[in-house]
């Protein structure tokens, strides 16, 4: 079994108030202990004052905590949002959404450092992503630390946040209040997609100007002695699908294996999409104690 805490994204969007602890019972039913700090619970969080409150009593009801987090994400809300006019109100929603963790008692948040495709009207090299990535960092970081939170960057499948730069990224922030979130799916893109001509590599790499995306096989072993979280969901290599573990091609005992040996390892989320992958909730948390007993 792992000896970290497993935890469950959960689509709240797609449900109203009135059934999103109808949701938490059943996650606690079928023997799960916490849940997913979301990027869309955060986001509703600050839109709805007191909402915290709401969700810290119901996790309770249901015998749930929230272990870990996901910050919004988006061209304006990632890290090297590249428009200096809204850079202060990333940074500011940033920090909002670190406070928000640490009254919610969890204390990891993966950021994406942010991609380099969905930018209008910008034209950046990856040198200057990573320039303002590091900037974003060097303003958040004080705060993460200040609140005992460690800010986990991920894998993506874009040149701008693969394991090589995660690394020459962390080479600059020695702070434990930095780890990284490996995530399964990104990896697994940039992997197996080499498969696929049409697939979300190709085309991140093809748009961003470079011919050929730099396909990696060692993600998580690039990765592990700083793998805080990990997000952990399967596809084909063609796209982000978030199926169940199983239902594509990634090895999951090489993957878990791996994992438990990682030293910083704080919690196993599963990323798997429930409603847009058609799991249930059963299905979920059962597939998630297999994996467990990997050896």
């Amino acid at each position: 079994m792992f000896q970290v805490p497993v935890t469950f994204l959960y689509e709240f969007e797609h449900i109203t108030d009135r059934m999103r602890p109808y949701i938490m019972a059943e996650f606690a039913r079928y023997g799960a202990k916490h849940l997913v700090l979301s990027d869309t619970l955060i986001s509703q969080i600050i839109g709805k004052c007191g909402l915290e409150d709401t969700l810290l009593q119901e996790m309770s009801d249901a015998g749930l905590s929230f272990c870990d987090a996901h910050a919004p994400f988006g061209p304006v809300r990632d890290m090297n949002c590249p428009w200096r006019e809204k850079r202060r109100m990333m940074i500011a929603r940033l920090k909002l959404a670190l406070e928000i963790c640490h009254y919610m008692k969890v204390d990891t948040i993966t950021i994406h450092l942010g991609n380099n495709r969905f930018a209008p009207g910008t034209s950046l090299t990856d040198e200057e992503h990573i320039a303002m990535m590091k900037e974003s960092l060097s303003e958040l970081l004080p705060t993460a630390e200040s609140l005992g939170i460690t800010i986990c960057i991920e894998n993506i499948w874009f040149s701008v946040n693969t394991p090589d730069i995660l690394n020459s990224i962390k080479a600059a922030f020695p702070t434990d209040a930095l780890g990284f979130c490996y995530d399964s799916g990104h990896a697994n893109i940039m992997d197996n997609g080499r498969l696929y001509a049409t697939g979300n590599a190709w085309k991140a790499w093809n748009a961003a100007g470079k011919a050929l995306p730099c396909w990696e096989d060692k993600a998580l072993e690039k990765m592990l002695p700083h793998v805080v979280n990990c997000h952990l969901h399967d596809n084909s290599g063609w796209n982000d699908a978030h199926r169940l573990p199983g239902d594509g091609c990634i090895n999951w005992e090489h993957i878990i294996r791996l994992l438990k040996k990682a030293p910083r390892l704080k919690v196993i989320q599963s990323e798997v999409i429930p409603v847009a992958a058609g799991v249930n909730i059963p299905e979920l948390v059962a597939k998630f104690n297999e994996l467990g007993e990997i050896e």
